[in-house]
């Protein structure tokens, strides 16, 4: 929009950039009237457009200048912000729906409306991104809402209405970006920003079609010079778009063809041949010709079949396969006489109803110059400015980290949506940890996470920023990626499973054992470094051996591991007792009843830091009734009737289970005494080597039990 005011309004600026020229308009609106107080119309020195395209933008924006420049000196204004429209030969329409539910039902407003069709806009891009199987990359140009709903029902405008849902059916329109990016360098050549962008057909039913026409089945035709672009309504809406890549210049090729002329030429003896005088032109040879307007037309006739006929299949296609009840015409290349004729026997309609549209459509438009261009021409440059009322549908370009890059603009674009159409990558917007460390510990997997790096830095124009940040056409950015943290450091002595020593009553007086480790087969201290795919045991008992060499003690004397006779290799774990009886001779390792190093189940002693099964319920865990499921992998003392009897510690105090094959846990409740019919808390805490247990948890030689009531 251009910066100035007139009165309490701001002029908006629009142009049709156009195959053959350029349109110019300045206006205003006051009263839902639109004001116009300047146009302009430059046509193009050489074909620096062909079909709605343009090949050579420096020319263009050239042109472009021209008209601003003429329109400034004109108002005595400066214009610096412009409306635009764009036409191409790969024109894309979607539609879809977009739906909000609120939480509770509120009154609808702007805002709500707005934020609907942007979620539209953007479902609609989604969809034809999903189909879109060409490498072009298409942008939104134009949107138009056909119908809205409210609480399920058709309602002709939301504002102001109660809702607890709302919907819309949207379609939109999608070009190429080398159209787009045209059109943008092109006004920016010019020293003008794009203030808001739509489609041809959309600019142009502003005007030719009032809203109060388009309950009927009407189809528009905007034919100007490279592009014929076609739009329908019905039942109060528009309901489809296309367009196809002939118009005005292709008939005049054929008089360059037939009269030997250049294009200006040519497109002279095309206008004129409206009149009934002879036309007079001189060829490319130099010399002196003359034609008559019959003989024009008769040239033209047959490029005309065949436009006409491409239009008319265009307008059934987008109908549904079926004829409109009648065709609006504007646009310089549908004036052409004998076009709407053709064009009406095509449709299968009378040809009073196909019919070129210009000062009669333009009764809501009040022209303040005297000299105002009130034809055909105008009512697409005159519905650009009217669309940047009804829709602000536009790009923005701005720098990151020093590369332009070019947005749509849904109104609430972050940092973030420039990262993503940047490609930035992920992981270096948000901080990255250092490597990991895997590994196991009793065979289950544990893994120490690296440390977390900085988060990345933005700043947008020099200010502090996030991801979240809104951004604005122009704005610089600058991410300064993330940095990744410190890799794992952890030694062997930080497991938790070796922070707490391992208690030994030994002749009457408690001590602290170190817990030990295997790390891949090898024993190593607490100051080991723990690598990736290490693999680590947890000792959770001594030998008496062990225990006689780091206290010193001779080992010729009698041993007793909780009171009864033991040898070397006798395993002691958790509040174990070790006495040495001078008296008695030293158990030999071949004699013992006790357990070898091969009889007891490291893993089942458990290091107290596995994870355990929980109760199933059932209260059987071996339903089958397989008695060798019932079997610990490794036993305690074995007697001559099959059972089994082992030695474990129950709320510190020693405990030898007898009389069965195999124990659970809440076989102990019959060695000890704990009350479970007088409750003395909320719940039993039962624990195996200080994990949580379930009843029905199995239990081997060596495991210290915890039975106690949960009081909290």
């Amino acid at each position: 929009m251009a910066k100035v005011k007139k009165g309490n309004d701001n002029y908006v600026f629009g142009l049709d950039i156009g195959t053959r020229s350029i349109v110019g308009t300045v206006g205003y609106i006051v009263n839902d009237k639109f004001h116009v107080v300047g146009q302009c119309v430059k046509e193009h020195e050489t074909r620096a457009m062909l079909d709605g395209q343009i090949h050579d933008i420096m020319k263009v924006g050239s042109t472009i200048k021209s008209v601003k420049e003429t329109l400034e000196k004109k108002l005595n204004v400066t214009l610096s912000d412009v409306c635009i429209a764009a036409a191409g030969r790969v024109l894309k329409t979607v539609t879809t729906t977009a739906e909000h539910v609120f939480d509770a039902e509120k009154e609808i407003d702007n805002e709500d409306i707005y934020n609907l069709l942007m979620d539209g806009v953007e479902q609609a891009y989604a969809d034809f991104s999903g189909v879109n199987d060409s490498d072009l990359k298409f942008y939104c140009v134009g949107y138009t809402p056909m119908r809205y709903y409210m609480n399920g029902y058709q309602i002709g405008n939301l504002e102001g209405h109660k809702a607890s849902k709302i919907s819309c059916e949207l379609i939109a329109t999608f070009l190429p970006d080398d159209v787009v990016d045209g059109l943008y360098k092109a006004v920016e050549i010019a020293g003008l920003t794009v203030a808001n962008m739509t489609l041809e057909p959309i600019a142009a039913i502003q005007v030719a079609i009032p809203e109060k026409f388009r309950m009927l089945n009407l189809a528009l035709v905007d034919v100007g010079a490279g592009t014929s672009d076609i739009s329908i309504t019905n039942d109060g809406t528009i309901v489809a778009y296309g367009m196809i890549p002939t118009a005005g210049d292709s008939l005049t090729d054929i008089i360059v063809q037939n009269c030997l002329v250049d294009f200006d030429t040519a497109e002279m003896i095309k206008r004129s041949a409206d009149g009934k005088k002879a036309i007079e032109f001189t060829d490319i040879m130099g010399l002196p010709q003359t034609i008559e307007p019959a003989r024009v037309h008769e040239m033209l006739d047959a490029k005309l079949e065949e436009m006409t006929d491409l239009v008319a299949a265009e307008i059934k296609r987008l109908n549904g396969d079926k004829s409109v009840s009648a065709v609006f015409v504007v646009g310089g290349g549908g004036t052409v006489k004998g076009y709407t004729d053709k064009l009406a026997k095509k449709l299968g309609i009378v040809k009073e109803r196909v019919a070129i549209r210009g000062k009669e459509v333009m009764q809501a438009i009040v022209f303040e110059n005297d000299d105002a261009i009130k034809d055909s021409l105008m009512v697409t440059p005159i519905g650009i400015c009217l669309s940047y009322y009804a829709q602000s549908n536009n790009f923005i370009f701005v720098n990151f980290n020093g590369t332009r890059l070019k947005l749509y603009d849904n109104g609430k674009l972050t940092v973030s949506d420039a990262a993503m159409q940047l490609s930035f990558p992920n992981e270096d917007l948000f901080p990255k940890r250092g490597k990991a460390v895997n590994f196991t510990v009793n065979k289950k997997q544990r893994m120490i996470r690296g440390e977390q790096g900085d988060s990345s830095i933005i700043t947008i124009n020099g200010e502090p920023g996030d991801l979240y940040t809104t951004i604005t056409s122009g704005d610089e950015i600058n991410v300064t990626p993330s940095t990744a943290g410190a890799d794992a450091d952890a030694a062997l002595g930080s497991l938790k499973e070796l922070s707490e020593p391992l208690h030994a009553v030994v002749n009457g007086k408690t001590i602290e054992l170190p817990r030990t480790a295997m790390v891949n087969g090898e024993r190593q201290n607490e100051f080991y470094q723990i690598k990736d795919g290490d693999e680590i045991e947890i000792d959770n008992f001594y030998t008496v051996s062990d225990i006689c060499k780091m206290l010193e003690l001779e080992t010729g004397t009698g041993i007793l591991v909780n009171g009864t006779a033991a040898k070397m290799s006798t395993k002691v774990y958790e509040n174990f007792t070790l006495d040495f009886d001078s008296s008695a001779p030293a158990e030999s390792e071949e004699a013992g009843e006790y357990i070898a190093d091969d009889e007891v189940d490291e893993d089942s002693q458990g290091s107290g830091y596995d994870d355990l099964p929980e109760d199933d319920g059932e209260g059987d865990d071996n339903p089958a009734g397989d008695d060798s499921a019932d079997e610990p992998e490794e036993a305690g003392k074995q007697a001559d009737n099959g059972t089994v009897e082992i030695m474990i510690t129950a709320n510190g105090s020693p405990v030898t289970m007898h009389g069965k094959k195999s124990y659970v846990f809440v076989d102990v409740f019959d060695y000890i005494d704990f009350d479970l019919r007088n409750p003395a808390g909320r719940s039993v805490i039962t624990k195996v080597n200080g994990m949580e247990a379930a009843y029905m948890q199995p239990i081997s030689e060596g495991d210290v039990l915890e039975i106690y009531w949960d009081k909290d």
